[in-house]
């Protein structure tokens, strides 16, 4: 509560309302119960009811059916004793709430079926004394009938026959009822057929369309249409997931999930929904998810992943073999109670009903992220997978050891497996090392173990601990008498160190003179390391390269350009000189890169031609598929999309020959999503990202993995599929370290502001609201962005707006304000307060004028500042867009003549409209807008049709043909009425 204990009835009622905005739960709840506590005080009756209706919705949609009746009872006590305090509001409430009460009692095995019929009978003798239709009482008796297995066709024509009233259930909840009275038929398109307005979003309520959608899954399967069953379960889980009153229903999903071959989505969405194994206080609605939980582990468990972990019951872990069989017993006695009570079998056969349903697909792909059972895991990050299958490896510690060194000597990916089956061995305890002259001493295997450890660390951009190993190697190999070795493992160890990103404003400069400092190092190296073998002499000439060509690709410098190109051009003369096909590709592909680098894409493009045909013919093979991947980007760059498709699709296809290192798939499968946006083709790209951003994850890049889904994310949500947005960042805020807030806090905030865009853009304003206002709140800590907050705010004050919450819009526009003044966002900004004042004037007419011109003030100051920085923006220019907000602001609150000024205004801003004009179409609108208010409103038609005729002829002659219809329209209007 805002207030801990109300002192007036007004801050009760505000407590009240305030209240009201929080989901249904244990704080909602507990709230309702301080505030009916609080109302006691007053001597006033009114208060009072109306918190206890507060508390009896609490508890009737927090799933507490225990303690609904006993609220009611109060109230009906109340209204007894005091019939003249119940107004026409309170006493519907009051008539509608002997519904919820017949529900309640319905829920609890231990009420007598007597005492079921007995309350009934007392809501018939209500309803007719007061004089009220009864047709909810059939209703209720219907469903009475429904749950204890009787022959409902009487009760169900006694309801369905008769003319509804103003206390029937709503028509979406009535619409369920019919359904599934068909579907208890066994008639799936009947059903379907019912359901239809409330699937189709003409009817709904509280809990509808996602009661409705969770029944119209399986029944969609059944009839073939799957594509709408997939499209219900994304939009209904969504509405139901974590809420204790709609328990029954994410069953249902489970049940759906385990059903299709999405298993490993369900086991998430069990994760996701662990609060209502304790939270879920109504015994049939606990029957009805458990039933649906047990359908889920079953399937999980038939198909051999009886151990994977499951979330279950708070106090232990589980396995989904132990949580299946705890749920089963406990199922079991629900149901026998409810039976035993009901004296039928009904329920126990309707859930053995759904336990021996066979799987109705194979797999359905239900989300953009697609996991495996063996994937799942519920209370850790997603574990790097085991490797593809390796190559054999020599099974005589001499020969792998050899074979290890031969392999790595010419860069053969095969030589990984075989470092890591040494690694495995010589970590032994009984490790035995061979007396071989030819394998030498282990001091010097474990420096060739240590330098693969740090190569794969380097690989990962970890430079510090790649530094470090070098160094380690390069004193064992010294141990070992490996000068060569040693040498190459401490010019590794130059650029790793070089490589590490400095901090400061001075950064990029930083690490441009580390790196020329790591190359004179290495050249000090080199001439100081005689007799070196010709692949090792290479390899120092290839590190200095690099460092080179990072230096490059740090600074940009044109200056930089010909000392890499030097160095390239002496490697590949030393590697032709000693036939090194590696080096003779990878000395090509540095010079492809530093054209690519110097901007002249065209002579990169003919260098790596020249590459690719020398891989084909000569080798190395492995080298192809990185190599196709650069010529793919090296296409993007020259806009040639298709080329760089088909590039990087055989770069892709070419990867799968090799183990997952040896490639940077990551990065070709999202160089090929780029290609396939730039093709028209966007959701190839999408599938395209998700799998990269999976391969990240799976590799533990998890940074990485999620900066992609993000993109995914956005790039869904930019293509319309705002259910597959919400459920993607679903699934990603729920994996346990971003759940933990172990993740970048930027990244996670990101994700939760994409998924608040994705809410709003599917019209759940309550839920997208709640997310802003969360966010608004975090990023005002963040006093190294204002920027991002001021974004934020803004938006949050927009939502706000729509919400009709003016006060609290106008508190988040001032953030935004004070933020944008530290990191301006000149146009975001003014069009938020541009829309607030549009908002708060069409909401409330003139009484919100006053407010509106103030956020239009705001907006005016902003374009002021914008103008003064010389800022042009994007999108509409800030000041006519901002005279013609003035026009409509005014328009809304009657004020005519002020409006007809400002819209004339925007006019004189925007000028007359050309051939191409990019504002062509807010031009037309304005000059609608200003006939509109001239010709209707100000009731002046022959100057409004002179502005809109003109109008027109100017539009037309410029073949803007389009934008003249709305004009048009409004012409004949203004005639017709003339």
């Amino acid at each position: 509560m805002t207030t801990p204990h109300p002192q007036s009835t007004d801050e009760l009622y505000q407590a009240l309302k305030e209240n009201d905005r929080r989901p249904y739960g244990r704080t909602r709840t507990v709230t309702a119960e301080e505030l009916v506590d609080a109302a006691e005080q007053f001597a006033e009756p009114v208060p009072l009811i109306d918190a206890l209706l507060e508390l009896h919705e609490a508890y009737t949609y927090g799933s507490e059916p225990r303690k609904s009746p006993v609220v009611f009872a109060r109230l009906l006590t109340l209204f007894d004793e005091q019939p003249d305090v119940f107004d026409e509001r309170l006493r519907h409430q009051l008539f509608w709430r002997f519904k919820w009460v017949a529900h309640a009692l319905r829920q609890l095995p231990e009420i007598p079926l007597a005492s079921l019929r007995q309350w009934l009978t007392e809501m018939r003798d209500r309803y007719e004394k007061a004089d009220l239709g009864l047709q909810p009482y059939y209703g209720q008796a219907y469903q009475l009938a429904a749950h204890v297995g009787e022959d409902t066709a009487l009760a169900y024509d006694l309801w369905a026959a008769r003319t509804r009233t103003r206390l029937s259930d709503c028509e979406a909840c009535e619409t369920c009822q019919r359904a599934r009275h068909h579907l208890r038929a066994g008639d799936d398109e009947g059903a379907l057929r019912v359901f239809e307005p409330v699937l189709a979003g003409k009817e709904s309520c509280k809990e509808e369309p996602a009661r409705s959608a969770s029944y119209a899954l399986l029944p969609l399967l059944r009839t073939g249409d799957i594509d709408r069953a997939r499209d219900l379960h994304l939009t209904g889980y969504r509405a139901c997931r974590r809420n204790p009153s709609m328990s029954e229903e994410v069953g249902r999903h489970l049940e759906f999930c385990a059903l299709t071959g999405n298993e490993a989505r369900g086991l998430e969405l069990l994760a996701e929904n662990r609060n209502l194994f304790d939270e879920v206080d109504s015994p049939l609605d606990q029957l009805g998810f458990l039933t649906g939980v047990e359908v889920l582990l079953q399937r999980v468990e038939a198909l051999g992943h009886g151990e994977l972990p499951a979330a279950g019951y708070t106090g232990r872990t589980w396995t989904v073999a132990a949580l299946r069989a705890e749920v089963q017993g406990r199922a079991d006695d629900l149901a026998a109670r409810f039976d035993a009570r009901n004296a039928t079998t009904t329920h126990a056969d309707r859930r053995r009903a759904r336990l021996d349903r066979a799987p109705l697909l194979e797999k359905l792909e239900l989300t953009l992220r697609t996991r495996e059972l063996d994937e799942v895991a519920q209370s850790a990050p997603v574990a790097a997978p085991t490797a593809p299958v390796a190559p054999a490896v020599p099974e005589s510690l001499p020969e792998l050891i050899l074979r290890a060194r031969e392999l790595d000597e010419v860069g053969h990916p095969d030589a990984q497996a075989c470092w890591a089956r040494l690694r495995t061995l010589v970590a032994a305890r009984d490790y035995t090392h061979p007396e071989d002259p030819a394998v030498g001493p282990l001091v010097r295997l474990r420096a060739d173990l240590l330098s693969d450890e740090a190569n794969r660390a380097g690989i990962k951009d970890r430079f510090a601990d790649a530094a470090a190993l070098h160094e380690e190697a390069a004193g064992l190999y010294d141990d070992a008498g490996e000068p060569a070795d040693a040498a190459v493992s401490r010019a590794c160890a130059l650029l790793a160190t070089a490589e590490i990103p400095p901090e400061g404003e001075a950064a990029a400069e930083a690490r441009t003179t580390a790196l020329t400092e790591a190359h004179a190092a290495m050249v000090r190296l080199h001439e100081e390391t005689p007799d070196l073998p010709p692949y090792q002499e290479a390899r120092l000439l290839r590190l200095r390269a690099t460092a080179l060509a990072v230096r490059l690709q740090t600074s940009g410098d044109e200056e930089h350009i010909a000392p890499v190109l030097a160095e390239v051009d002496l490697l590949h003369t030393f590697a032709i000189r000693h036939d090194l096909a590696g080096q003779i590709s990878g000395a090509r592909v540095l010079r492809v890169s530093t054209h690519a680098l110097s901007g002249d894409l065209p002579t990169a493009v003919a260098e790596i031609d020249a590459v690719l045909d020398r891989l084909r013919t000569d080798g190395p093979a492995w080298h192809l598929p990185r190599t196709l991947g650069l010529r793919g980007r090296l296409q993007l760059g020259l806009h040639d999309a298709q080329s760089a498709y088909t590039d990087l699709t055989e770069g892709l296809r070419l990867a799968a020959d090799w183990p997952a290192d040896v490639v940077d798939t990551t990065r070709i499968l999202g160089d090929l999503a780029e290609a396939c946006m730039h093709l028209g083709r966007p959701d190839e790209a999408l599938r395209h990202l998700t799998r990269s951003a999976e391969v990240d994850l799976r590799r533990g890049n998890r940074i990485d993995a999620f900066c992609t889904y993000s993109n995914a994310a956005q790039l869904s949500l930019d293509l319309g599929r705002v259910e597959d947005c919400i459920a993607l960042l679903d699934s990603l805020l729920a994996e346990p370290d971003v759940a933990a807030g172990e993740l970048d806090d930027r990244l996670a905030a990101q994700l939760r502001l994409t998924r608040a865009r994705a809410l709003h853009t599917g019209e759940d304003l309550k839920a997208a609201t709640a997310e802003f206002v969360a966010l608004a709140a975090e990023s005002a800590g963040w006093e190294d962005d204002p920027g991002s907050h001021a974004m934020i705010a803004a938006e949050t004050a927009v939502l706000l707006g729509e919400s009709g919450e003016f006060e609290r819009a106008r508190e988040a526009a001032d953030q935004a304000l004070a933020a944008h003044a530290k990191a301006p966002r000149f146009e975001m900004l003014s069009n938020s307060l541009r829309e607030l004042a549009r908002l708060q004037a069409q909401q409330q007419g003139p009484d919100g004028l006053a407010d509106a011109r103030a956020f239009l003030a705001d907006a005016g100051r902003v374009a002021d500042e914008a103008r003064a920085a010389g800022f042009e923006a994007h999108g509409r220019s800030l000041d006519p867009a901002l005279a013609y907000e003035h026009g409509r602001v005014n328009a809304y609150a009657g004020e005519y003549e002020d409006a007809l000024t400002a819209l004339d205004k925007a006019l004189a801003l925007l000028g007359e409209p050309g051939q191409g004009d990019g504002h062509v179409g807010e031009w037309a609108e304005c000059v609608r807008l200003a006939g509109a208010v001239e010709g209707i409103y100000l009731e002046r038609p022959a100057p409004a049709l002179t502005r809109l005729d003109a109008a027109i002829a100017r539009l037309t002659a410029l073949g803007h043909t389009e934008e003249t219809e709305s004009l048009t329209s409004l012409t004949a209007r203004l005639r017709d009425e003339a």
